[in-house]
């Protein structure tokens, strides 16, 4: 039974070295996979980071070329707006008898442009200007009223419609023609303006 018993001792103890054998290699192979982890985590890490830098420098060279961009527009605007200026100094100039055309035109314009024109008249009074201003609002309260007679109710944005555009043509022609039929009354009614 000695001999049996030796026989189970060296058995298991070439199991046991067996087993460590095994666990050696498994701890080795476990070793490896966890550097080649490591390593694959390193290299994702730096990718990663180069990736950031090469957005951060694009979004740097971005913000440099928008502001640029800015910057020039910023500067075309300025001097359009000085252009402008000059051009409203130059139409509405008191000294130029077109400016009193200008504001007759604009009193064309919806009633809106009408006291558009008026606030315009009032700053830099023309006899043409007025005289137009007079006539558009008379134009207006003219379809305004004819709009409430049963038949010509109809027609009265059609009647209003043409006796603005020969109005508009007289003005654009800078030529005082009163509007047909009622012109003058117009005039006559609407002094203070």
């Amino acid at each position: 039974m000695s001999e049996d018993n030796k026989d189970l001792g060296d058995d298991a103890k070439d199991a046991t070295n067996n087993a460590k054998k095994k666990a050696e290699n498994l701890g080795d192979k476990a070793k490896d996979s966890f550097d080649k982890g490591k390593e694959k985590a390193k290299d994702l890490g730096d990718k990663a980071e180069e990736a950031f830098d090469n957005a951060k420098e694009k979004a740097s060279d971005f913000a440099e070329d928008t502001k640029e961009k800015a910057s020039g527009f910023a500067d075309k605007a300025e001097e359009a707006a000085k252009d402008f200026k000059e051009d409203v100094k130059e139409t509405f100039d008191p000294n130029q008898p077109d400016s009193g055309k200008t504001v007759a035109i604009i009193a064309h314009i919806t009633i809106i442009g009408w006291i558009i024109a008026l606030i315009m008249n009032n700053q830099n009074k023309t006899e043409f200007g007025s005289y137009y201003i007079r006539q558009t609002l008379g134009i207006w309260i003219f379809v305004l009223i004819c709009s409430f007679i049963p038949i010509v109710g109809c027609f009265s944005a059609i009647i209003g419609l043409v006796l603005i555009i020969i109005s508009l043509v007289s003005a654009a022609g800078d030529k005082m023609t009163p509007t047909v039929g009622v012109g003058h009354l117009f005039q006559d009614w609407f002094k203070s303006l």
